[in-house]
């Protein structure tokens, strides 16, 4: 019997066949495949043929597809529906990899053979992506250590395998302390909430075999809970619990794995050449050095800040209305919050969640995407991972562009928060092939499901990144979709958040739940008028965030990430009512590997460049201008990584954007 990871897949779009997939299958695919990536990785190095473009560089862009091919399901499945045998296979493939990883780039035979190409670079007749395939790959070799020796080499890969343990660990801590937290509520405890958060509660109290509903750490149970609850003593309790995950001492405490991962990444850095490991990381980076980015983040922080304080006072006196002395606590903001947005926008969230159904919201972002792109969506009938799970083959004037996966559901089995990948990239070499893109989040699961206008933005945001895969228009896969600068790669789905809120986007798919109506034109404009509300709030606890990542990694490391945190927090004057949007024992962006890791800041570099793409827009015809639509896709979307994102944001736009777009489209600008 063969195995169905390693078969050629028959499937529509050879979609992999997860009905005939078994956890049982991955241990012994991966095995083989790993296999086989190191024979095709050995062959190129020992290749008797003198070094060219074709021989190495082409052939290492195609080594270890089938391991790719295993791991793209492996990976899909271990974050959004997760076991325990998943997560032991996770811990087990990691090191496995950092290793096979750390062989290649420290192979002293390939990497002679890459250099040999890039000398005579200038002789080879490349094309400009062959030429951008070259130096990304020498670059990516160097910048992994291929360069090392002896006892340096060692120690970086020693180094590699170490910090893939401690990402896997940090990920699957912070897993079980969101599946294992509940808090219990008696029926007494729903008075005061909104029926559809009720419903929620009740839900997540069905799947967890509870006997009455539950609150989780779901942030779309959480968030909605604190708003919405009148109960104090409740909402400290829950505050408390989703502050503390990875903080709780025992086996899922992330707090050592954090220093750990600190240390060893300036030890990276150090062999490397480099003062820092953020000195290092953001030198491929838009922003290019640690100075600049601190220079963003503060001229944001000050107005938003500001902002924060005088809303602190709002909420205090609010507070205080309600006969409770002590300070504006965290668990306090954002219920008081709600109320002065019920009051001063005439806007309550209950009200609005009926015209935010889950699948209008679909329909919107794919409408849009159609209205811009020409793009249609028709559903796709294949076995999926998870029941959840819903499949569409996306076509351009008939021809076959993409399969799209939504995931939208909450569940214990799925982290937290909301992400998009690529099952399998798009590429046309050695042959074309479409993208399979999924988008994963962790909505609150109805009859039908009702989005917060914060989930909203989140289905289009997401979908924004699926755009970027999706249109994906390069030679090589490696350069292909979201691979790019990661200051970069939220341009495209921040920008398409702001389609959203477009009125006549909300005016055709925000109908109501029961009666089918649209959204009211008063609803709808309350709605656009209260986008920038609590805007202090939000920037304050992202911002924080962002300045804890790069003191984190602009210089030594902390002993204690804690202590670190605590001063940087000091030195900003935080507000005592905000805490950080991701404290570090749960700030997974950074802790899970090192993707964001220096780079939490790359969302508000690429909401600077968002902002001025929409202004484009909105200077041109409308928010779906044609010509401004076909340059996005020319110049931003369908290049993946084949040009310097600078380059292709001034082939868009013309220049560069300055923060004040940033700060107005927040509300903050003076």
């Amino acid at each position: 019997m063969t195995n169905p990871l390693l078969d050629d897949w028959t499937t529509p779009h050879r979609i992999a066949p997860f009905d005939r997939i078994g956890d049982e299958d991955f241990a012994p695919a991966f095995e083989t495949a790993l296999l086989e990536a190191r024979a095709e990785v050995a062959a190129i190095a020992e290749n008797p043929e003198a070094p060219d473009f074709a021989n190495t560089i082409e052939a290492l862009e195609t080594a270890g597809e089938a391991l790719d091919k295993v791991l793209g399901v492996f990976f899909t499945v271990a974050g959004a529906d997760s076991n325990p045998k998943r997560q032991a296979l996770q811990r087990e493939f990691s090191p496995k990899l950092a290793a096979y990883t750390s062989d290649v780039t420290g192979n002293r035979a390939l990497f002679a053979r890459i250099e040999a190409v890039w000398e005579a670079r200038e002789t080879l007749d490349l094309t400009d992506e062959q030429a951008r395939l070259l130096m990304l790959t020498r670059r990516r070799f160097v910048r992994a250590g291929a360069a090392l020796e002896g006892e340096k080499a060692a120690r970086m890969k020693a180094i590699m395998g170490r910090l893939a343990e401690l990402g896997t660990a940090f990920t699957q801590n912070l897993l079980a302390d969101e599946a294992e937290w509940q808090m219990d509520l008696a029926e007494r405890d729903l008075e005061g909430l909104p029926e559809f958060l009720r419903r929620a509660a009740r839900a997540a109290g069905e799947e967890r075999g509870a006997e009455g509903p539950v609150i989780t750490l779901s942030r779309s149970l959480i968030v909605p809970f604190l708003q919405f609850s009148p109960r104090r003593d409740l909402r400290e309790r829950a505050f408390r619990a989703w502050a503390a995950r990875g903080a709780r001492g025992g086996e899922t405490d992330n707090r050592a794995i954090a220093a750990e991962t600190l240390k060893l990444r300036e030890e990276r850095a150090r062999l490397l050449g480099y003062e820092s490991f953020a000195a290092f990381k953001l030198e491929t980076e838009m922003a290019g050095t640690p100075g600049a980015v601190r220079d963003l983040l503060m001229s944001v922080w000050g107005p938003a800040k500001a902002r924060a304080e005088a809303d602190a006072a709002v909420l205090t006196a609010m507070l205080r209305a309600d006969g409770i002395d002590g300070p504006l606590e965290p668990w306090d903001w954002r219920y008081y919050s709600e109320k002065r947005r019920a009051a001063e926008h005439d806007l309550d969230e209950a009200e609005l969640k009926p015209y935010l159904q889950l699948d209008r919201m679909i329909e919107a972002a794919f409408a849009c995407a159609h209205r811009l792109f020409g793009l249609e969506f028709a559903p796709l009938d294949v076995a999926l991972y998870h029941p959840d799970c819903r499949a569409w083959e996306v076509t351009r004037d008939g021809r076959h562009v993409a399969v799209f996966i939504g995931d939208y559901f909450a569940r214990g089995s799925k982290r937290s928060g909301a992400w998009c990948s690529a099952m399998r990239g798009q590429a046309k070499f050695p042959e074309p092939q479409g993208p399979v893109v999924i988008n994963v989040c962790n909505f609150a699961k109805g009859d039908p499901a009702l989005l917060s206008y914060d989930d909203a933005r989140t289905l289009f945001h997401e979908f924004g990144h699926a755009l970027h895969q999706m249109l994906s228009d390069v030679t090589y896969e490696s350069m292909s979709g979201t691979s790019v600068a990661r200051d970069f790669v939220e341009l495209p789905s921040q920008l398409y958040e702001h389609w959203l809120e477009v009125p006549e986007v909300l005016s055709e798919f925000a109908t109501h739940a029961e009666t089918g109506e649209p959204m009211p034109e008063a609803l709808l404009e309350k709605v656009l008028a209260a986008a920038t509300y609590d805007m202090g709030f939000q920037t304050v606890e992202y911002v924080a965030s962002a300045m804890v990542d790069l003191d984190f990694h602009d210089g030594p490391a902390p002993a204690d990430p804690m202590q670190r945190q605590a001063e940087t927090l000091e030195r900003l004057e935080m507000p005592h009512a905000i805490t950080m949007r991701h404290a570090t024992p749960h700030f997974a962006h950074v802790f899970a590997g090192d993707g964001y890791s220096s780079g939490y800041y790359s969302y508000m570099w690429s909401e600077v460049m968002d902002a001025d793409a929409f202004a484009a827009f909105e200077e041109a015809g409308g928010a779906f201008d044609a010509a401004r639509a076909q340059a996005l896709e020319d110049h931003i979307l369908s290049r993946g990584g084949s040009e310097e994102a600078e380059t292709l944001y001034l082939r868009f736009r013309g220049r560069m954007p300055g923060v004040e777009a940033l700060l107005k489209g927040r509300g903050l600008a003076a």
